[in-house]
């Protein structure tokens, strides 16, 4: 199953990366209208296809779970009747061994029928209290394994389960033109995965797109809170600050942003929120050199 999954998951990427190629290459002889028109008519049809095959993997999970259940069940039944019928053969064996033995002691005139009922008694009650509670502790540690079994498989599923739901669900933010539906695909990921820094820096650069630059700032500082480290939560303040006014608290956020990131250092010529800083010297400082 766990294949086949895999299998739907890249048929999934490589039936939206054809549709991408073929709208590329459609749309480069036409006008903007047109592209849009044609982008309007296919989304449809691919959240459809999407939402089709979600319902196909939450059925296989759900048929999955139910197989799961019915072979613990059928191992615990399976167990039990081991058990019993060890046990009663078990009885069968000592009852042989004992009547043998009464006769035996009958025989040598041992004590009195009293005695020996009495002795026998005790050594059957003593025999089967052991195993009894020695089966007992083997079923419950029987038991315990297969729950906890149980429990990983689901907990895996589940996993798998998220995943699927969150790679749907950038996709279609990948399709989506409109920044407000954006955003939205952008909550519904940070609502399943709230630490999903990734889905904040989108969020971020959405926002900004939007020239809404004081909610950009602040879902830039929820990621650098998250993660100190991550280069492009600095630099997406850096943006914000920089449309802000805030030109110092800018340099500095690029700055942190090539050193967290040094890679970045070559998307300064070309970031536009910059724009109004690369006269600054210390701005200049910073570029590549020719």
């Amino acid at each position: 199953m766990g294949k086949q999954l895999l299998h739907t998951v890249f048929w999934l990427f490589c039936s939206f990366f054809s549709l991408a190629v073929v709208a590329a290459d459609s749309g480069a002889g036409e006008t903007e209208d047109k592209t849009k028109q044609k982008t309007s008519n296919y989304q449809p049809l691919i959240e459809r296809y999407i939402l089709d095959e979600l319902r196909s993997v939450r059925q296989d999970q759900q048929q999955i779970v139910a197989d799961i259940e019915k072979k613990v069940a059928n191992a615990r039944l399976d167990a039990s009747d081991r058990a019993i019928r060890y046990t009663s053969d078990t009885l069968n064996n000592i009852f042989i061994i004992i009547t043998t033995a009464a006769s035996i002691l009958v025989l040598m005139g041992w004590r009195s029928m009293r005695d020996v009922k009495s002795k026998l008694n005790e050594v059957v009650e003593t025999k089967i209290n052991e195993l009894t509670q020695e089966y007992e502790d083997r079923l419950g540690e029987l038991e315990g394994k297969l729950r906890k079994r149980s429990q990983e498989i689901i907990d895996a599923q589940e996993d798998i389960s998220r995943s699927n739901e969150l790679h749907s669900i950038w996709m279609r933010a990948g399709l989506e033109n409109n920044l407000h539906q954006k955003i939205k695909f952008y909550d519904e990921i940070l609502a399943i995965n709230p630490t999903d820094i990734e889905a904040l820096i989108y969020k971020a650069d959405a926002a900004y797109e939007l020239g809404d630059y004081e909610w950009a700032f602040s879902l830039a500082n929820r990621a650098i809170e998250q993660d100190e480290d991550y280069g492009l939560a600095y630099w997406q303040r850096a943006c914000a600050n920089a449309a802000n006014g805030a030109t110092q608290e800018a340099i500095n956020d690029i700055k942190i942003a090539i050193e967290k990131a040094p890679k970045l250092v070559d998307e300064l010529e070309r970031e536009d929120a910059f724009e109004d800083l690369k006269d600054l010297e210390e701005f200049r400082a910073l570029t590549p050199k020719a």
